[in-house]
């Protein structure tokens, strides 16, 4: 009786047909009165692109065929502007009838056939387990010998693994009829308003395709871990009331993690060019102590009073401004040539990001340390943090460099040729090369792109902790970096992420180190807590590449 209420194709064409027969009836007189007006001003305005870019002809050639097309183009817009009014109301009475009758009689009836479609492959499906299970405890039951007894087993496991897939593919069938009766809605409505829709349209759409596409454990693996941290924040959230008497989800606390959130930000996103390039970088924290060393140096507070290979310097005659940029740019120019050197190593002689950013650890925490006897020096001038990141209004200023700076980095992957070459030769480096991107070049600038943005981080870092610049500062931090990345869903396959993961990345780690510290954590618990975070974030991109492949 259940199956009376399934819909054959025959019957959903017919449900289809009264709907098709008005709808096109205004169709053809809509594409009538558009075929000399608007239809003939799309043709002239692609033909007159075309033959902008058209190399083959003289320039006079081109300019007369410009020069006529204009002209057609002019009269075919009155023709435009003449239909205009007849067509929106032929378009208007079309919309009018496709919502009242396309739901109603179409796609509702559609909808209940496929729900009921699947209560029926569902019924099959449990009646077709329990039918194999009985055949096999009856086949199980005659046998004796273990290698028969296995082997069957075998063939009963292959049998539910068959079933399984059957019903899948009946419910993916199932699926598909309702989802293209959704759209086909859309489909005569993008034919009235040649692809125009409005905002609620387009979200319905959207969520429908959303639908559509979601897979439970493409989710879970895309998204558990998220979900994980969420809990622990929510439990932090608890907990520290109760044991501190202060709440973790108050404004300054919010305020503070995102102050410190903003130096690691930017160095953040340089690794994450270099993971898109399923590289890495391990002498990030080591360019942050070398970058708060120069600083640190340049915007002393009078003379310094440690030695930098044997020499006391004295910047402090110096006007603040002239001594602001004078560190920034240091900053930048050394941390930029030194990760272009291992960029260069890993770009012309194939050697992983791995070993050259490791190589490069050794030499600046030796120089640097070597250089000025491994001694802290001490504070900037105090003036120097309200010029660079003041106070407005009582809120940090250096959220905004970081704001600034993903918005600049958005730009670059998503807008620029050297973005697209970025994700194309981290998805794969051998078609890229074929297709005529230079990977040397793409690999460099990664590597330099990272060094600026170094460079820029630890400046930021000198400002906001007013100094206390040495070699051993910002030991660990490319482990902060590098997990923020991939928490954020850049991938170490190559050619996978978004600036958007990044940021959530940095904010995750900042708002678990801040939570943790609050609490009184040990230093060395929360480095327990990252190291199992990064392996979760891993172990889950893994699965995800492997599910892909």
């Amino acid at each position: 009786m259940a199956e009376n209420k399934v819909l054959t194709a025959q019957a959903k064409a017919a449900l289809r047909k009264p709907i098709n027969d008005a709808v096109d009836k205004i169709q053809a007189q809509v594409n009538e009165l558009r075929k000399d007006g608007t239809d003939q001003v799309i043709s002239l305005n692609s033909h007159i692109e075309a033959l902008k870019r058209d190399k083959s002809l003289s320039k006079a050639e081109r300019d007369a065929g410009i020069e006529a097309d204009k002209k057609a183009l002019v009269g075919a817009k009155q023709v435009e502007a003449a239909n205009k009014d007849q067509v929106a109301k032929l378009v208007a009475q079309a919309e009018t009838y496709i919502k009242d009758h396309f739901d109603k009689e179409y796609y509702q009836p559609v909808a209940a056939s496929c729900a009921e479609e699947k209560v029926i492959a569902k019924k099959a499906y449990d009646e077709q387990i329990a039918r194999l299970e009985q055949e096999h405890k009856a086949t199980v039951a005659k046998l004796s010998d273990r290698s028969e007894i296995k082997e069957e087993n075998y063939v009963h496991k292959n049998k539910l693994f068959d079933a399984k897939v059957t019903l899948q593919a009946r419910q993916s069938q199932i699926k598909d009829r309702q989802h293209e009766a959704f759209n086909y809605q859309y489909h005569l409505l993008d034919l009235l308003r040649m692809s125009k829709f409005t905002f609620s349209e387009n979200m319905k759409q959207k969520w429908e395709n959303y639908k559509y596409t979601f897979n439970r454990r493409d989710f879970l693996l895309r998204n558990g871990l998220y979900f994980a941290i969420i809990i622990v924040f929510i439990i932090l959230a608890i907990i520290t009331p109760i044991i501190k008497g202060s709440s973790l989800s108050t404004y300054n606390n919010i305020l503070n993690i995102l102050q410190q959130a903003s130096p690691q930000m930017f160095l953040a996103l340089g690794v994450a060019g270099l993971i898109l390039l399923t590289g890495t970088d391990l002498s990030i924290g080591r360019m942050v102590g070398m970058g708060m060393t120069a600083s640190t140096i340049i915007m002393h507070q009078g003379p310094n009073t440690g030695e930098v290979f044997g020499h006391i310097y004295d910047f402090s005659k110096m006007g603040l401004w002239p001594r602001v940029v004078l560190a920034l740019v240091v900053c930048i120019v050394l941390s930029t040539v030194l990760s272009a050197i291992a960029g260069f190593f890993t770009a012309r002689f194939g050697m992983h990001p791995f070993i050259s950013t490791m190589a490069n650890t050794l030499i600046i925490f030796g120089l640097v340390t070597y250089a000025t006897k491994g001694v802290s020096f001490g504070a900037i001038d105090p003036a120097i943090p309200s010029m660079i990141i003041p106070q407005i209004g009582g809120f940090p200023s250096i959220i905004l460099w970081a704001v600034a700076a993903i918005a600049i980095v958005w730009f670059i992957w998503n807008k620029t040729r050297f973005g697209k070459n970025l994700y194309a030769v981290g998805g794969n480096p051998e078609a890229a090369s074929v297709s005529g991107i230079s990977v040397f070049a793409v690999t460099l600038g990664a590597f330099v792109l990272a060094g600026i943005l170094y460079g820029f981080g630890s400046w930021l870092e000198c400002a906001r902790m007013v100094g206390s610049g040495s070699a051993a500062y910002g030991q660990g931090w490319e482990m902060n970096a590098i997990a923020a990345c991939v928490v954020g869903g850049v991938s170490f396959t190559g050619g996978i992420g978004k600036i958007s993961g990044v940021v959530v990345g940095v904010i995750i780690f900042t708002a678990l180190t801040y939570a943790l510290t609050i609490l009184g954590i040990d230093t060395n618990l929360q480095f327990v807590f990252s190291g199992i975070i990064i392996l979760v974030a891993v172990t889950l991109d893994s699965l995800k590449y492997v599910q892909e492949k």
